[in-house]
């Protein structure tokens, strides 16, 4: 059954000079309206590389991916992004940078409209005091405020964050994972998020999705997290499947890390016995 947002047997492939690399094959994964999911898996292993190409920023080898009923075909405003660094306008104050964006997606609202849009979301991500700073002022947990507000701004059907929290400090992290969580009960916007941190997936989502290692990365594994939503970060800490749950998913990545030193080493074990092979045939 397919749902809200539906990647079916997506792939992605690159030529290379010594033939073609497949990154990610045969990755399936369906999303309700307003879930929150997030990517977990090893670095390399192709998990912003699906969102590269959800984003439309990085064109699908095979398969597709369908969002509210449309298949894309590249970057649109129904997609609000956040990166890992939030790529603001340094000249531009918090609300022109958030503006960018309202004024091409609202063109036929009033200059005052877009204003109190743009207005509205920097100060649900605690930075109402702070319209008119520029973003070369602000702090690093700032200027992603500024990013999340911007993409929410957009009122996009889905959202994309690549590790939006992975350059800020532990205590800037938690507080800013609350702030997103806050919004995204408040606007129910499908989310796909990137993170490296098993913990971090366990507070923020509805479904984790285990990527297996690449090249030919796919789904390995989905959890369904039984916590209720709005978040306590305490209770979920307290959930008497929280730390089962946490060690299935490091057990799976363990597993990957298990895989991969086999497939190196059966490697390396090619490359000696070709590589004595010449010598014997020299």
């Amino acid at each position: 059954m397919a749902g809200y947002v539906e990647f079916y047997r997506l792939g992605k492939t690159y030529d290379t000079p010594n033939g073609p690399a497949v990154i990610v094959e045969d990755f399936n994964l369906n999303m309700d309206k307003g879930e929150y999911v997030c990517l977990l898996g090893h670095s390399g292993c192709g998990k912003s590389t699906v969102l590269t190409m959800a984003a439309g920023l990085n064109p699908i080898s095979h398969g597709g991916i369908v969002v509210a009923n449309h298949e894309i075909d590249g970057p649109g405003p129904d997609r609000g992004v956040v990166f890992q660094s939030p790529c603001l306008m340094p000249w531009m104050t918090a609300l022109e940078n958030v503006l960018l964006g309202v004024n091409q997606v609202y063109p036929h609202g009033t200059k005052s409209q877009r204003h109190d849009i743009a207005a509205y979301y920097l100060t649900l991500v605690g930075l109402g005091n702070s319209l008119d700073v520029r973003a070369s002022s602000l702090s690093q947990g700032m200027q992603q405020r500024v990013g999340i507000a911007r993409a929410f701004a957009l009122k996009p059907n889905m959202l994309l964050l690549d590790e939006p929290f992975g350059m800020l400090d532990s205590l800037t992290r938690m507080e800013l994972q609350e702030v997103l969580l806050e919004i995204l009960i408040r606007d129910k916007v499908t989310t796909l998020m990137i993170t490296h941190d098993v913990d971090e997936a366990l507070f923020m989502s509805d479904k984790v999705v285990m990527m297996t290692n690449g090249p030919r990365a796919r789904v390995g594994k989905v959890f369904e997290m039984p916590f209720e939503r709005p978040r306590v970060r305490s209770e979920v800490l307290e959930h008497p499947e929280y730390y089962k749950l946490r060690g299935d998913m490091i057990s799976f990545l363990e597993e990957q890390d298990h895989k991969k030193m086999k497939q190196d080493a059966e490697k390396l074990q090619q490359k000696q016995a070709e590589e004595s092979q010449q010598a014997v045939s020299v």
